[in-house]
């Protein structure tokens, strides 16, 4: 139940700043010719489908010293592949690697508890009573909920590799804790402080990663989080095999989930900071460093002058707090603007489109994860090894583990496509494929047909589904939500949108089972494919892409702060 992340034209008749020419919107050239306002929601999205192509460059800024060089700070990178191999984000991927065993931790707890629970609560004493079976399998989502938010107040002040390392500390006494249990209590509390842990690390590594990888190479290192977590399923249910002849066996595989964490600690001693977090603390000499030694000697004063520009525009994080994301241009809702639809002719066209761009990240966030729970991966997971059993493979885990395969393969292609396909066009496919898959499974349960059709049609379904989950779904919605945010609150923009996330995800697999058994598989399952087609909506009409940009130019051409100092000069 819990396996949610082994796992995201009617043309308007006038459009003031729309240039026909380069097909480029520039918020800044205001049309004389027609001064009102003619928009419909559609011409709306529109407009803003057009700002969101890959193909097209962000505005021009220029800046205070109004050299040509930084006029060229926000042009789309040129990435330029050597006739050998191209082996720009080998000296990234320690690094990455180092930071992705902590997805392989959360993968791991995940998985580990599929099979040894039975074992655990007839040693401690609960066996029979499905609340507390279930509690021990989910509580660790509490847990979670509150390391999300509990993210920003570390990594602000000790920056993402202290960070990492105090954080193994509940993982690893949670691993322990719960091992050594000798009653209930004490193996909830070793799952809520391995919650804790995982809760800090699902916000903190996809940050790292966006941080620290190469622009060119951002999507495929991202990738990494989902692989990793699969990977840890995968392991957790291989180790979990002896369970199933020795009642004690899930000692040991409580023990091995706190090695991973001594792992992650060393690992990151020898690990780079985010050059990011550097720059917003002063340092620069080790930003420079860093920068030259990951992504080249040539792109260090280009880097500095985007990182301290953005810091000088929207300040560092260093001291945001979390009342800013109640404020503009960090928390307007999206869909207010697509219900009104017209827009008040004294409100600048640039300042609105930018707004509903950039401004509202924490609530696309937020909808982001929604809409991916909402999609039924949970309900889907855990179904899944009923629908096995229809076809003859009545061992869970081995179910499982070829979900958790599945998942893996779907992942790889993630790792492929992402840097060339875009996120927007993955998260597009992938939702679309989620509900295809889930209108093949009511198909198969709803018309009649031969049993053995109908058993390979859902199984057919379940594969499909999850491979789709994997390939965009899964690992785009954690990468794309730091790329979008502003430097100043993008670790509490990922912090809200994870607790959302671990909200959602507790309770869909909460009420799962009751709305199955109150109206049936094929309406429930036709729900989550609706669900996906409105997500596939929502990504195209509101995901920005971000594929090929840094994230200082990502966030120079969405921030109104900096048109604003564009339209003051």
């Amino acid at each position: 139940m819990h396996q949610a992340r082994a796992l995201h034209s009617l043309q308007c008749i006038s459009t003031p700043h729309f240039n026909r020419t380069n097909h480029y919107y520039h918020p800044l050239r205001r049309n004389t010719q027609y001064p009102c306002f003619h928009l419909t929601s559609f011409s709306l999205f529109r407009e803003l489908k057009v700002c969101a192509s890959s193909k097209q460059q962000p505005p021009d800024i220029k800046f205070e010293n109004g050299d040509d060089e930084d006029e060229l700070l926000l042009q789309e990178k040129v990435s330029c592949v050597d006739d050998g191999v191209d082996l720009g984000w080998l000296p990234a991927f320690p690094h990455v690697l180092t930071a992705s065993m902590s997805n392989f931790l959360f993968g791991y707890h995940i998985g580990v508890m599929n099979g040894p629970i039975v074992s655990i609560a007839k040693e401690l004493g609960f066996e029979g009573n499905s609340f507390l079976e279930g509690l021990v399998v989910s509580i660790f989502i509490g847990g979670a909920f509150i390391g999300s938010i509990a993210y920003g107040s570390l990594v602000y002040k000790l920056g993402c590799r202290r960070t990492f390392q105090i954080d193994t500390v509940p993982l690893i006494l949670g691993a322990i804790v719960s091992a050594q249990a000798q009653s209930i209590e004490e193996m909830l509390l070793g799952r809520f402080l391995v919650g804790l842990g995982i809760g800090v690390n699902t916000v903190l590594v996809p940050i790292y990663i966006s941080e620290i990888a190469p622009t060119k190479y951002r999507g495929s290192l991202g990738s990494l989080c989902q692989i990793g977590t699969c990977v840890g399923i995968i392991a957790s249910l291989c180790l979990a095999i002896p369970s199933e002849n020795d009642p004690h066996w899930w000692r040991t595989l409580l023990y091995i989930a706190s090695v991973p964490g001594f792992i992650l600690a060393l690992g990151m001693q020898f690990s780079v900071e985010s050059p990011r977090w550097l720059c917003k603390a002063g340092r620069l000499d080790e930003a420079k460093k860093v920068i030259k030694n990951l992504w080249g000697s040539s792109e260090v004063d280009k880097a500095i002058k985007e990182f301290e520009s953005v810091i000088k525009n929207d300040g560092g994080d260093l001291d945001s707090s979390w009342l800013e994301l109640l404020e503009e241009p960090h928390s307007r809702v999206v869909l207010s603007f697509f219900l009104y639809g017209v827009l008040d002719t004294h409100t600048s066209w640039c300042k609105m489109c930018h707004n509903l761009l950039s401004a509202d990240v924490a609530t696309i966030g937020g909808a982001l994860f929604v809409l991916q729970q909402l999609a039924g991966i949970n309900g889907v997971l855990y179904f899944s090894s009923l629908t096995f059993k229809d076809v003859g493979i009545s061992s869970s885990t081995l179910a499982t583990l070829y979900v958790g395969l599945t998942n893996f393969a779907g992942a790889l292609c993630a790792l492929y496509l992402m840097d060339k396909q875009g996120r927007q066009r993955l998260l597009v496919g992938s939702y679309a494929g989620m509900a295809l898959s889930m209108f093949l499974i009511v198909y198969a349960i709803s018309f009649p047909m031969d049993g053995e059709i109908s058993n390979n049609l859902s199984i057919l379904g379940t594969i499909l589904y999850i491979f789709t989950f994997a390939v965009g779904a899964g690992p785009v919605t954690g990468l794309i939500i730091p790329e979008l945010s502003s430097s100043r609150t993008r670790g509490k923009i990922m912090g809200f949108s994870f607790s959302v996330h671990w909200v959602f995800n507790f309770l869909v697999g909460l009420f799962f089972l009751e709305l199955v058994e109150k109206f049936g598989v094929a309406p429930v399952y036709g729900s989550f494919g609706a669900v996906s087609l409105l997500a596939a909506a929502f990504a195209y009409f509101f995901i920005v892409e971000t594929k090929g940009r840094s994230l200082e130019e990502i966030e120079m051409s969405l921030n109104p702060k900096f048109q604003g100092k564009r339209n003051s000069e």
